[in-house]
């Protein structure tokens, strides 16, 4: 301390005293405390264990296309690899391949009938990567990931200006390990 109080009463002395005590100790002790600890260890880590997923899940909630094209292109894509699928989904929006569609449809190249759904093709593509990356993070082979839940459903049809409703439709993709057919 830089200087020393004279207290003037013995009370007060005292009291002084052991505060100059405790405070030449705070000064001492944080100085023995390092030089007697011994150096800090770090925490072990401990290995998680990588539990390897059976299935890898994709969501397209709410996509503005018709719940009907969805369906079709659902069924067209099922039982596919994802990257085979993608590739397929590409030669649709080139107009080289049709999807397979039911009801009084012209008849296309190769099939009874079938459109070329682009712009919900254009839709599917974003959920067939999100797909393929679940399948990766899970641990999964992609040669043996095959797309083996496909399904389209009704989402909310949020109202347009004059009171028409816009097609909204939630799909589901579910990719999981398959043996290769003989």
């Amino acid at each position: 301390m830089a200087e020393e109080i004279k207290p003037q009463h013995k009370e007060t002395k005292a009291i002084v005293e052991k505060v100059q005590e405790k405070v030449a100790e705070a000064k001492i002790l944080p100085q023995e405390k390092h030089s007697e600890h011994k150096p800090a260890q770090e925490p072990k880590k401990e290995e998680k264990k990588v539990v390897k997923k059976d299935e890898a899940i994709a969501n397209g909630l709410s996509i503005g296309a018709s719940k009907r094209q969805c369906m079709y292109i659902c069924d067209f894509i099922k039982g596919k690899k994802i990257d085979e699928a993608l590739a397929m989904l590409e030669d649709v929006m080139k107009f080289k391949r049709a999807i397979p569609f039911k009801g009084e449809i012209p008849h296309r190249r190769g099939m009874h009938s079938g459109r070329y759904p682009i712009t919900a093709c254009k839709l599917f593509v974003p959920i067939l990567k999100g797909l393929k990356g679940n399948s990766i993070v899970n641990g999964m082979d992609l040669d043996k990931v095959r797309i083996y839940f496909a399904c389209a459903n009704w989402a909310s049809r949020p109202q347009r200006k004059g009171g028409v409703k816009a097609k909204r439709t939630h799909v589901l993709l579910k990719a999981k390990e398959m043996e290769a057919k003989k």
